[in-house]
């Protein structure tokens, strides 16, 4: 058996918050573990953003050529190599595992341990932890989980018997799928459709909701519905799955009334915590019932000692709420001589924001018109078409619309819905405003750039009217 390691602290997982996290307490002369059981990088860098977005790009390119005539250019047929797509989207994600690898290893007090990382219970007759990395044992004062998710596989009839994707087995193809048949009508599985439909695939989106991205306000979803739609993708709408079976063409999906054959099968229907193997019950961590881990403000676990960052602790399942954690558990970090730095930063009350990567993209921050009327506050409302936004005009990419909400008895803006061109860097722009707490009428006042998307909040901050 090897020597127990003694640390500061480890970090099991190196998603977003971890590495950062770990340079962080590194450079402040603690001795840092950094567990890793697979890639490092977690999901964003290997899995997630990196590579889809670097994918959709591709499949940008393929539409913009495909519709180039409609802007004075012509380039004759135009022929996707899908192999070479996917190499270049794996070539990114190498380069950044890679770049990410060498600044861990750039820190002396850090270990970058390779195997799953497991508790083995509280230290006897000292505190902290001890844990197992495969033969290696582990003692830390202190431990930060950042295990991240994995696609959550429904118990429909006839999955396990047929070859079904995920997330991750997606973006190792290398042949084009002929048909892609996707269960799971939200974020992943209708990005994911619209660039395997620009890249030449017969894409099908089955959700068994009454309609695609419930948590968004109804006409947003039939927007993006009628957008997807327009490119070629079938989508199905509140169509509960009665089985899945082997066909002639590769993979059948049996609705109510309706069978749909395709080549291939993606299954994003959901996302469930790397919990499982920790072995959190040695230590007494508490789990809910699907095994994500309920934290304070603070990120601090039920046990003093352990914190919980990024999609494990359901307070947000984004990159950037994940880095965000990092940040918070940094501003509380006790120092060596016992002062905190910033003991007030807390992830309780944190606006939720994200965006949908779907081209044109959806932004959305704070409060959804539903959610609205739910609060029982008194609010203004403003929804704008971006067909009447020059700049959308101009670009000649006009699907979409601008939702903002404002709360009457405060005038702050309180939640945005952007979806149009540039709409992920619009809803920033809101965002950053509303983290002000100013009143809209500032936001109202202030000089804008044209010709720009953004240009029109003042303008559409004077068209408020009551939500009624």
């Amino acid at each position: 058996m090897a020597k127990t390691i003694e640390v500061d602290a480890v970090l099991i997982g190196t998603g977003q918050a971890a590495p950062a996290l770990a340079v962080a307490l590194a450079q402040r002369g603690e001795k840092v573990a950094l567990v890793e059981g697979g890639l490092v990088g977690g999901s964003c860098v290997n899995v997630g953003c990196t590579p889809t977005k670097t994918l959709r790009k591709s499949a940008r390119v393929a539409y913009l050529a495909r519709h180039a005539a409609e802007f004075g250019v012509r380039i004759g047929s135009v022929e996707v190599d899908f192999a070479a797509a996917m190499e270049r989207m794996q070539a990114g994600v190498d380069a950044a595992r890679r770049g990410l690898e060498q600044w861990i290893a750039g820190e002396p007090n850090i270990a970058l341990l390779r195997g799953w990382g497991a508790f083995t219970g509280k230290a006897q007759g000292r505190p902290g932890f001890e844990l197992k990395v495969g033969e290696q044992r582990v003692h830390a004062d202190r431990v930060y989980l950042n295990t991240g998710t994995r696609a959550f596989i429904p118990p429909i009839p006839g999955i396990d018997t047929v070859p079904h994707l995920d997330n991750v087995s997606l973006l190792k193809l290398r042949s084009l799928p002929a048909h892609l048949v996707i269960l799971g009508g939200s974020y992943i599985g209708l990005e994911m459709g619209q660039i395997f439909r620009r890249l030449g695939s017969d894409v099908t989106v089955i959700e068994t909701a009454p309609r695609i991205i419930a948590r968004e306000d109804p006409e947003i979803s039939a927007a993006i519905a009628a957008m997807l739609g327009d490119e070629g993708v079938t989508v199905l709408a509140g169509n509960p799955v009665e089985r899945i079976e082997k066909s002639d063409a590769g993979v059948a999906v049996q609705l109510a009334g309706r069978r749909i054959e395709g080549s291939h099968l993606l299954v994003a229907t959901g996302r469930l915590p790397n919990t499982g193997l920790l072995q959190l019950d040695t230590v007494g961590v508490k789990t809910d019932e699907r095994g994500f881990v309920p934290t304070n403000g603070r990120l601090e676990t039920n046990v003093p000692g352990i914190w919980a960052l990024g999609d494990i602790n359901l307070r947000g399942a984004f990159t950037h709420t994940s880095y965000q954690d990092h940040e918070i558990v940094l501003a509380n970090h006790q120092s060596r001589c016992g002062s905190h730095e910033n003991a007030s930063r807390t992830a309780d009350g944190r606006v939720p924001t994200y965006a949908m990567f779907t081209d044109p993209p959806l932004g959305r921050v704070g409060l959804s018109e539903a959610q609205a009327r739910k609060s029982g506050r008194t609010m203004r409302m403003v929804v704008w078409p971006m067909s009447k936004v020059s700049r959308a005009i101009e670009e000649g990419e006009t699907s979409g619309l601008i939702k903002l909400l404002v709360d009457a008895q405060d005038d702050r803006v309180v939640g945005a819905a952007v979806l149009g061109i540039n709409a992920d860097e619009v809803v920033q722009v809101i965002s950053n405003f509303m983290a002000t707490g100013a009143s809209y009428h500032m936001l109202q006042q202030a000089l804008p750039i044209h010709p720009t998307v953004s240009e029109f909040l003042p303008f559409l901050l004077g068209k408020l009217q009551p939500l009624v």
